[in-house]
């Protein structure tokens, strides 16, 4: 169990989720970031005073500073403030905030030998290769927050050489079953309301279009070192088991809970322990079923992009993920439509030329270009 944690993206959904889970913990918090609500990151720094804050945002950053100018905490700004906050005197980073941003930090949080506790699943996606070569060579432990990489990584402990697949679950999202036809008119409003999971907008919108079982789908092949023929997605619409694995022998084991992303942040700061959670128990009486059944790839073409820039490999899934950040933002603006989403993803990925084992600047190249082409009318 770590004592002492810097959280990345603290004011997100993921972040105060973190926070509390540091706070019944007891663990002392040195470092908090956020985008630009300042209102909110204030709050947690006059109630865990940690020495250091960041905003990426550099106006909302200056006006953060003279907000708590009575209180001893160092304020950043930009890239720099989040690379900072990931290096603190600290036992263990959450990587909480969305997107490539958070590539950066978490190399250098390798660098410094801390506690990965990884729920910024793009870093794996865009440069898994790289993140888990650094994370090997320093001895950083990485510990994955996502609910379904979480029960795969507590499924495996003690068994990693006797792994045939990899069983994902997903939910299906709120659409599940609709054609294309019928998500054409989808509004941001509609997109963020998951059916099971409370989840920030952005991947609440990946939940719905599948996008983030086919970014989970990467992130996997990377933490457990397999290959896309390894992995089989499986929807599981009640969301009650949140991945499995399949042994060498045939043996299948099931990581089971309530949907509630506070058990898996607080697991990735008490590993190898357990402690004791407020969180609720399955009640095995009043489940009355648990169904399963095989993705449409017709109905759901994100996740059939994502599984193929899988088997591509180099900058493939860089360009798909910094692409549908883009594409994501602007529905969620008003932009484009629900069904656009996959249109300027696919674009992208098809103008932008693949690359066999891209350096950390490739990716970075590669992830301004994808943005670029996105966001293009």
């Amino acid at each position: 169990m770590i004592r002492s944690v810097s959280i990345l993206g603290s004011t997100g959904s993921i972040g105060r989720q973190s926070l509390a889970a540091a706070e019944r913990l007891g663990l002392r918090v040195e470092a908090l970031t956020a985008q630009k609500s300042i209102g909110l990151l204030e709050e947690q720094i006059r109630k865990f005073r940690p020495s250091f804050a960041a905003v990426y945002d550099p106006q909302a950053a200056a006006e953060l500073r003279v907000a708590v100018a009575d209180l001893p905490v160092e304020i950043g700004q930009g890239m720099e403030g989040l690379r900072r906050a990931a290096t603190v005197d600290c036992e263990g980073v959450v990587t909480a905030v969305s997107g490539s941003v958070g590539l950066r930090p978490t190399l250098d949080a390798i660098a410094a030998k801390k506690r990965i506790c990884l729920a910024n699943k793009e870093t794996l996606v865009c440069a898994g290769s790289i993140v888990m070569k650094a994370a090997a060579e320093q001895g950083a432990q990485i510990v994955p927050v996502d609910s379904e990489h979480a029960a795969i990584f507590q499924c495996l402990e003690g068994r990693r050489d006797q792994l045939r697949r990899i069983l994902l679950t997903g939910s299906g999202g709120p659409f599940r079953g609709w054609t294309r036809e019928q998500t054409a008119s989808v509004t941001p409003e509609q997109a963020v309301k998951h059916p099971n999971w409370s989840m920030g907008a952005k991947i609440s919108v990946d939940s719905a279009t599948m996008m983030n079982k086919g970014l989970e789908f990467i992130e996997a092949m990377h933490l457990f070192g397999v290959t896309p023929d390894d992995i089989q997605v499986v929807v599981h619409p009640q969301s009650v088991i949140h991945s499995m694995v399949e042994l060498i022998d045939g043996t299948v084991l099931a990581q089971l809970a309530v949907p509630d992303m506070g058990l898996p942040i607080q697991y990735a700061m008490t590993w190898p322990d357990r402690a004791p959670s407020p969180y609720e128990r399955l009640d095995f009486w009043k489940m009355r079923d648990m169904t399963f059944e095989a993705p449409d790839l017709d109905k759901t073409p994100c996740l059939a992009l994502a599984m193929d820039c899988a088997r591509k490999g180099g900058l493939a899934p860089a360009v798909m993920s910094a692409a549908n950040e883009a594409a994501v933002a602007a529905f969620l603006a008003g932009r484009i439509g629900y069904n656009d989403i996959y249109d300027k993803v696919a674009a992208a990925v098809e103008a932008v030329p693949n690359k066999a084992d891209p350096t950390l600047d490739d990716i970075l190249a590669a992830d301004g270009e994808a943005r670029r082409l996105a966001e293009d009318r």
